[in-house]
């Protein structure tokens, strides 16, 4: 049983939904510190003038330190969802997906005006998942069961607790994980580390030349929903074992 977990954040990267798709068992890790400027409250998509950036508008009262993503709210009043759906529909409303999927994140950014950024970006990441076929179960940490520990600690207890016996774990959190020890509090627990290893890929583009690394509905929007995961499977490499790094 394979486990995964990854903090939601806002229109990932294919990279993303790759950990989703290898995984049996997918975790949103919503309980944690909120980053205001990082990839939990924007992303980028591309326009005729290159990247564009979006980012959601959220409001820290206690605090940027202290706000964690279940529990941060939108800024009321704030028009973000208007603007970002207006910047898609200028984008990409003469790719070929575009009647397809612009009606799905519309009625999806119009009927979420009530919820907080964790709920909002877990539900637009499954929501594009299914839209793609990925068949991974989905789990939110919050709804877990007191999950002790932290940063890999938590991890243990969260693989125990869905009784997974491989942890697949994003590269970059490579420097935590193996702090102290090869494989981290894993390993100690009995619970095999290996490391996603993805190769971005190519694919048909507006505007000229390939931007890599932009949200996941640049590719749907470009080629559709069957052919982005064709894509993104295409892109798995074996994972790294803890051992080989």
């Amino acid at each position: 049983m394979i486990i995964s977990v990854m903090q939601p954040t806002y229109l990932p990267w294919l990279g993303y939904f790759d950990l989703i798709d290898s995984a049996d068992k997918f975790v949103f890790l919503d309980n944690v510190k909120l980053e205001k400027s990082d990839w939990h409250v924007r992303n980028r998509i591309k326009s005729a003038s290159g990247e564009l950036m979006l980012t959601c508008a959220v409001t820290t009262p206690v605090g940027r330190m202290s706000a964690k993503i279940n529990t941060t709210e939108f800024a009321n009043g704030h028009p973000w969802r208007k603007k970002h759906l207006k910047s898609i529909e200028a984008c990409y409303r003469k790719a070929p997906f575009f009647e397809q999927l612009y009606p799905l994140l519309k009625n999806y950014f119009e009927a979420s005006h009530s919820y907080r950024l964790g709920q909002f970006n877990i539900g637009l990441i499954v929501l594009l998942a299914n839209y793609m076929g990925i068949e991974s179960d989905f789990y939110i940490a919050s709804e877990l069961p007191d999950m002790s520990g932290v940063k890999d600690g938590k991890l243990v207890s969260i693989c125990q607790h869905l009784q997974g016996e491989t942890y697949l774990s994003p590269l970059g959190a490579k420097a935590y994980i193996e702090t102290n020890n090869p494989g981290g509090e894993l390993v100690k627990n009995g619970i095999n580390v290996l490391y996603q290893n993805f190769k971005h890929p190519q694919y048909t583009q507006l505007f000229g030349d390939f931007i890599s690394h932009l949200a996941v509905v640049d590719c749907l929007f470009n080629i559709g929903p069957e052919q982005t995961l064709f894509l993104i499977r295409k892109g798995h490499q074996l994972p790294v074992a803890y051992s080989e790094l």
